[in-house]
């Protein structure tokens, strides 16, 4: 079966395209959302970052916990907000080579803004049959496609709940 390399989901919250940009391009907030990330490593960039900025992304999945470096790749504020994932390893990022990419689009909608998250695999010259074997061994039985788009569900929703929970700056 060939590999669905990308999943997306959106969901409306209530505030501005500003307020929900400057949440999610603080890579170090992350951690607040989603179930995977627990934001980045000291020394990291704080606050939202531009293209061209690179941090350390803490992840854990069950008791397993690794970093990954990251790269900003688009940064337009209140509109796009992407980073790719370029190594990955245990204690520090050693492994390096193309992961994953991650983006988030902010449009007005009504009130409120549309936030869309997606999930690129970027692991395009492994062969499908080695990244669904190794897919299913590290997400206990899933593809990588289904895995994100539970986790960017949850993320989304997590999002949502904290930004409308917070008062209008």
């Amino acid at each position: 079966m060939a590999r669905v390399l990308s999943v997306s989901d959106s969901i409306v919250i209530d505030v501005t395209p500003e307020v929900a940009y400057r949440a999610v391009s603080d890579p170090g907030d992350m951690g607040r959302w989603s179930p995977e990330n627990l934001g980045t490593t000291s020394g990291s960039a704080d606050g939202p970052v531009e293209v061209g900025t690179s941090f350390v992304g803490r992840n854990k999945r069950g008791r397993f916990r690794w970093v990954t470096r990251c790269t900003v790749t688009a940064a337009e504020p209140g509109r796009h907000f992407a980073f790719r994932v370029h190594a990955i390893g245990v204690g520090r990022p050693r492994l390096r080579g193309p992961i994953a990419t991650w983006e988030y689009r902010f449009e007005p909608a009504g009130d409120g803004t549309r936030v869309t998250e997606t999930w690129t695999d970027d692991r395009r010259t492994w062969p499908d049959l080695a990244a669904n074997t190794f897919d299913r061994i590290v997400t206990s039985g899933r593809t990588f496609a289904d895995f994100q788009t539970r986790n960017i569900r949850t993320t989304l929703r997590n999002l949502k709940r904290e930004l409308e929970r917070q008062p209008a700056r």
